[in-house]
């Protein structure tokens, strides 16, 4: 396994080009890149952060997903392939960076009824999985539909259902959003199981508030035996919020604090994580 940092942690800090030089100036070695906005997406715009990137290893990409991914899912053909031609924006991003994952929420659950599953069409969301999938492979890209509170996967057993029709989907594990759904993150663990392609850490201290890994109470012990117990070898990216830390230098330093613990239970990726 290795570690990384998203970003995203930097956002409303510094613009991508910054976080990357800033990320690279900490030894971070492993990233995701979050795009933010329309202008953001493309090969132009991807293009001026390539000497930025440097010695990171750009894991994945993220947009800002509620612009467009639920439009994906739209049964408005024009609306659907509007959302498309942006999702290929992402992907020639994604490709120009060398990013082998996509980070995918999908259809947004804004109404009560839509989050409670008693609407889900699951022979249409699989239709329309299908062809993001191929889609996005066209471009060397995996999708891989992250837990959300608010999206698609916003609870288990949605994902088994559309992975069991589409077994090459990927899922991403994010720690904070299960906690957000209010289901035990280890019951999407298990679900995903060895299709997790890499996962979204967080730390949350005494009084709730989230906080960098290493800072708070959360056991990452177990989490990395529950991980090497599905045979998971890929990226641990950390994920904060601009109020979740004050200095830069402390990302590095949760960074340091994983690595720690991935030593000592002897599953570091010490080639990719060495300075």
């Amino acid at each position: 396994m290795r570690v990384g940092v998203s970003s995203a942690s930097l956002f409303m800090r510094q613009n991508n080009a910054e976080a990357l030089r800033t990320l690279n100036d900490l030894g971070v070695k492993t990233t995701e890149v979050f795009l933010t906005t329309f202008s953001e997406y493309g090969k132009a715009y991807a293009e001026t952060l390539l000497p930025h990137v440097k010695n990171l290893s750009v894991n994945s990409v993220h947009d800002l997903t509620s612009q467009f991914e639920p439009q994906l899912f739209s049964r408005h053909a024009g609306v659907r392939a509007d959302a498309y031609s942006i999702l290929q924006k992402v992907m020639e991003s994604a490709k120009t960076l060398g990013a082998p994952y996509y980070t995918f929420h999908g259809a947004s659950r804004a109404k009560r009824a839509d989050r409670s599953g008693e609407r889900d069409n699951f022979p249409w969301l699989i239709e329309c999985f299908e062809t993001l999938l191929a889609f996005c492979r066209d471009f060397d890209v995996t999708l891989c539909l992250e837990n959300v509170e608010w999206s698609t996967y916003n609870r288990p057993g949605v994902f088994s259902k559309i992975s069991s029709a589409l077994p090459q989907l990927r899922g991403v594990l994010d720690i904070k959003q299960a906690r957000i759904s209010q289901y035990p993150y280890e019951e999407y663990l298990r679900e995903m199981g060895e299709k997790i392609a890499y996962v979204h850490i967080s730390d949350i201290d005494g009084d709730g508030r989230m906080c960098l890994p290493g800072r708070g109470t959360f056991d990452f012990d177990t989490l990395i035996k529950q991980l090497q117990g599905v045979g998971f070898d890929g990226a641990l990216l950390i994920e904060a919020y601009e109020k979740d830390y004050n200095a830069v230098q402390e990302l590095k330093d949760s960074c340091d604090f994983f690595e720690e613990l991935l030593e000592k239970h002897d599953c570091l990726d010490k080639n990719l994580n060495k300075n």
